[in-house]
Parts: structure tokens; sequence; C-alpha cells
């Protein structure tokens, strides 16, 4: 295993090593990376908690198969603690879902946003890392969840509309929260070096167009590539994790080594 060195807080104690996993549009493959990738943290040792971050659309529970009777929305309701709404998830470690279709959440009010940091604070000593997945776009939610990670992968798979809303996020987190360092995962690449090709692409684009308020350059650092498999559909179909159901597959050994990326702490903004 590669340990990472646990970060820490402000007291000294150990804090998780939050990573949020969003992406510029809907439909690329997010929250699948986000799940696999938490198994793929798990089996590296590690105490992983996924929080689903979207807020109002969650379907993290779907791609889990889980039926949750106490969501996010009950803790920030006072219906139930944080710790009875803490689930275990297949693969290892551990869930926080929401509930979906609920209209409340569709907006960053102060109540949401201070009950979400809350949340957050609680977590973080109890795990070495929290993922969040976030929802897509850069709505004033999403925006806020992404603003509370130590780091940012966003997903875009080769698709033009992808990459072009890719682009966007990255934009609106360099400008807005003055990122200087984002993540790139590049999911359904057809070809080997394909995400390699597209994550320079998207950083030439970045270096003519981009900068922090500061005028720092912003760099996208490739975590790496998730093939074009029909294992995945196979996974998803069966609501089962790619990394339990076809561990050799093609796309579990790049969720795996994209889980050794982040895994060392060499390369951290």
């Amino acid at each position: 295993m590669n340990a990472r060195s646990a970060s820490t807080g402000s007291d000294g104690g150990k804090k998780a090593w939050v990573v949020a996993i969003t992406s510029g549009k809907g439909g690329v493959g997010k929250t699948f990376v986000s799940a696999n990738l938490a198994a793929g943290l798990a089996k590296r040792g590690h105490k992983v908690l996924v929080l689903d971050a979207d807020l109002g659309l969650a379907n993290l529970d779907v791609v889990l198969n889980l039926f949750p009777k106490i969501t996010l929305h009950d803790v920030f309701t006072g219906k139930a603690s944080l710790d009875e709404a803490v689930l275990a998830a297949p693969g290892g470690f551990s869930v926080l879902l929401a509930g979906s279709g609920l209209v409340e959440y569709s907006r960053l009010t102060p109540e949401v946003r201070d009950k979400f940091q809350s949340v957050i604070a609680t977590l973080v000593p109890r795990y070495d890392y929290v993922l969040l997945d976030t929802g897509a776009g850069i709505s004033d939610v999403v925006l806020y969840a992404v603003s509370l990670a130590d780091e940012v992968a966003v997903v875009a798979t080769p698709e033009p509309t992808s990459l072009t809303d890719a682009y966007a996020t990255i934009k609106v987190l360099a400008t807005q929260q003055r990122r200087r360092m984002l993540r790139l995962v590049i999911n359904q690449v057809a070809r080997p070096g394909d995400g390699k090709a597209i994550a320079q692409q998207l950083q030439n684009v970045v270096d003519r167009f981009v900068s922090t308020p500061g005028g720092d350059p912003v760099r996208l650092s490739h975590l790496g590539d998730i093939p074009l498999d029909p294992s995945v559909r196979e996974a998803v179909q069966r609501r089962q994790l790619l990394l339990e159901l076809l561990p050799g597959s093609a796309a579990a050994q790049g969720v795996k080594a994209i889980a050794a990326k982040i895994d060392t702490p060499s390369d951290r903004p």
C-alpha cells in the first residue's frame, strides 16, 4: 500500500483529504468514477467516505444498489443524526446519500451552506479520504461543494460538448476559487494515449485564456484514463461496482491506476 501522509487539522488531529469529483456536463460517468474510485482507495487500505453532494438530483444510491431509510436531507432537517445517515457500501467504504428530487436544495441558501459545512467538518477527522460526488455544471450549490475540497478532479469524455463544458468549469474554478491546479480524468477513452492528448489540448487552451485573479497560471494534472469498456455498462446495469464485479476489466484497471495516483502525495495542490 502506498500510504498517504494524513493531513492534519488546526488542532493537530488527523484530517481527511477531501476530493471533489465534478464535471462540466452530466452523463460523463462522474458518479461511476466516484464510487469505483472510493473502492480503489479502500482496497489500498484507506478509510473512505463518499458524500453525495448532488443535492436534489442524487443517484449514488442507484449506482450502489442501496435503499437508504435515512439521507443527508434527514440530517439537514434534524430528523436524524449524521452517524445514523452514514452507511456501509459494497467495496469497503462508507457513503452519505442525499435524497433526490429535493427542490429546496437546488439553490444555495445560507442554511444549506452552513449545514453542508458542518457535515464536512464532522466527517474529516474520521476518514483518510472524503470524496464529494458533486452535481454537474457550475451552479452555486456545485461550486460551494467544490470549494470545500482540498483538490478537484474534473471528469470529462472525449466528446466535444463534454470538453467544452469541462473547460468552462476549469475557468470558473480558476477565476472564482483561485484554483491553480486541477485534476483531469478522461472517461470512455477509445485508444491508449487519447486521454493524455486531450488533457494537453485543454492545457493549451487554458494557458492561452485562463489564469487566477492574481495572474497565476493554471495547471491541469492528468490523473488518468478509463477505457471505453462494455464491462462498465454491465456493472451499471447490474447496479454493482465495476471493481467488485469485473476487477480485471480494462476500465477497472484504469480506475485502480487513478486511485494509486491520487494516493501519491507528491502531486498535490
